[in-house]
């Protein structure tokens, strides 16, 4: 097994630290008390404990598997399942009508992701006592417990937009935690929180090393990436309805600084993998060049649980099927796959694409269009390989409700059924690698930045790239006689050939691009919202969707109010009234 990932399980005597409860200063009985751990050889347990918290959370209520508020909050996914009945709440998110602050589905992740940030604080307070000369791995260790807890914060701020900030400073009972607001009245906007993120991800750059000798931890070039996504993110001011009022050039300049430093080490460190597919492969954990960051998971690694297993993304398995169980949720909206069409010429369908769709027949949807290759590393349609194998077709029993969700199936996340890495315990979860942080995006933050500084002639090159290792992506994609599944073709843009590249045709390729290169991976609504264009992408997509859904007439999305989940009722009970609800809740 890998040593990090046994480090993680050998972390366990430390879940003791504290969390968001009531009993925040109140050590449990019949456990180890931190206060005991002060030497230099107990610091790493408290290191890993943070580690091991982001991978030990239920299913859809993790902070770290994105695609149930990233995907199906926006027009990439259905929630999927046994029907909308099938979860508490995931299908008033999807439609944006009935959401309300009570109940677990925001509640919990709310609190897992404070109990996170917490063994991070009581990680940095250990470390802070020990002397580098006694703990030469101080800084670094002290770099990624700060890059663990911004992350979250990081999360926690896409999803609520103004959250309490808790850092190692805050010491003391209850009453202390609770008296720090989620809104500092103060503040005119929510730009002081940005503030605090960016400051703490360019602290851990300063102190993460550029290699670390065992795989899963963070390094400098994770941070690098986050100081870089972060101002991308700070750059686009909202007021407190939500809506884009300026966009902050001097942000988008000082992105951009980091950036090349991700960017200057193509062909070394980083870079894009040859294929698209390895990606999202199990046999390359750990393994890319891409991979800027991956969360670790294991199985039968001897832990009590059967393993470090993604709970986040458990419940995405086909139906029965294949060799898997367990539970059919997350499917892929037939807009989303309509936006992989591609026209004669090799670009996308830009204002046509979502005529038609896969309800019209498999023979007519896949027999009357061409097809950017990246539908099939995202999609299995009944009748294709199920990711990568010609040996293994994908059939409609795999769908547990094709009626209300269609029969595209979302694999990104999904490995093989014969893969060794699956468990079942009543649900069913995989341990493959989450890849949090790719080269790809990077790229096309950097195409983002670049067209905002009105420099779009040199986004050109960046948006190719990524088109055209898509292009050679397809060695992976063939029927089981060598032929390939779909008519591929795709194509790069060509100035005055097939494309007038100006401004605003260069930002019309970019979003499309963000849109395909990262499809379902919980990226699309954070980029909608950071765009400011959440409300008519989502009203638009309804009034499509709800023509081959029913379900999906109910859906409308209400400008300022639906950027943003409400904050949790038990958690402003908690602060005793010191956090500000959301707007509209």
């Amino acid at each position: 097994m890998k040593t990090f990932k046994i480090k993680i399980c050998l972390a366990l005597f430390l879940l003791t630290v504290v969390s968001c409860t009531d009993s925040l200063d109140i050590a449990p009985k019949q456990v180890l008390d931190e206060s005991f751990l002060v030497k230099p050889e107990d610091m790493d347990g408290f290191v890993t404990a943070a580690y091991a918290r982001m991978t030990d959370i239920p299913s859809f209520d993790s902070p770290f598997a994105p695609w149930w508020s990233g995907s199906m909050r926006a027009d990439d996914s259905y929630k999927g399942g046994g029907g909308t009945w099938d979860g508490d709440g995931w299908h008033n998110m999807e439609i944006f009508v009935g959401v309300n602050p009570n109940g677990w589905p925001l509640d919990y992740p709310w609190y897992v992701s404070y109990q996170i940030i917490q063994r991070c604080n009581t990680a940095i307070q250990k470390l802070q006592l020990i002397k580098e000369e006694e703990f030469p791995q101080k800084n670094a260790r002290l770099g990624e417990v700060i890059f663990i807890r911004t992350f979250t914060f990081f999360r926690l701020k896409q999803f609520w937009k103004y959250i309490p900030y808790i850092d190692e400073k805050v010491i003391g009972t209850s009453a202390d935690f609770e008296a720090v607001p989620n809104r500092e009245k103060d503040q005119p906007n929510d730009q002081y929180l940005w503030g605090r993120i960016l400051a703490d991800f360019k602290e851990a750059e300063q102190l993460l090393p550029a290699t670390q000798p065992e795989k899963g931890r963070v390094d400098k070039n994770a941070a690098t990436a986050m100081v870089a996504r972060t101002l991308l993110f700070m750059a686009y001011e909202q007021n407190d309805k939500h809506t884009v009022v300026n966009i902050n050039k001097e942000r988008l300049s000082e992105a951009l600084t980091y950036l090349n430093k991700l960017t200057d080490q193509e062909g070394g460190k980083v870079g894009l993998q040859t294929d698209f597919a390895e990606n999202f492969d199990i046999n390359f954990d750990n393994k890319t060049k891409e991979s800027i960051w991956e969360i670790q998971y294991s199985i039968d690694d001897g832990s009590s649980s059967g393993g470090k297993i993604n709970r986040g993304e458990g419940l995405n398995h086909p139906f029965q099927w294949g060799g898997f169980q367990c539970c059919g949720f997350h499917q892929i909206s037939y807009t989303m796959a309509n936006a992989f069409k591609t026209g004669t010429n090799g670009l996308p369908l830009f204002d046509t694409y979502n005529n038609g769709s896969y309800a019209d027949g498999d023979a007519v949807f896949f027999g009357g269009n061409s097809f950017d290759p990246r539908f099939s590393h995202t999609v299995a349609a009944p009748g294709q390989p199920w990711k990568y194998n010609p040996n293994l077709l994908f059939e409609t029993k795999g769908i547990r409700n094709g009626a209300e969700y269609g029969y595209l199936k979302s694999i990104k996340e999904l490995p093989q059924p014969d893969c060794k890495c699956l468990l079942y315990d009543g649900w069913q979860f995989n341990s493959m690698n989450k890849k949090m942080i790719r080269y790809d995006e990077v790229l096309l933050w950097k195409a983002e930045v670049l067209i905002q500084l009105d420099r779009w002639n040199e986004s050109l090159i960046l948006i190719n790239k990524i088109r055209e290792r898509a292009a050679k992506s397809t060695g992976r994609l063939v029927k089981k006689d060598g032929s390939p599944v779909l008519n591929y073709k795709i194509a790069t843009y060509q100035p005055g050939v097939n494309c007038t590249w100006d401004k605003a045709f260069a930002w019309k390729a970019l979003q499309w691009e963000n849109r395909l290169e990262l499809a379902a991976e919980g990226r699309r609504f954070f980029d909608l919202q950071r765009w400011g264009i959440l409300e008519p992408t989502m009203n638009a997509y309804f009034s499509i969707e709800k023509n081959r859904f029913k379900w999906l007439g109910a859906g409308r999305f209400t400008a300022g109010r639906d950027e943003y989940f409400p904050i949790p009722q038990p958690q402003i009970n908690w602060a005793k009234g010191n956090y500000t609800q959301n707007p509209g809740y």
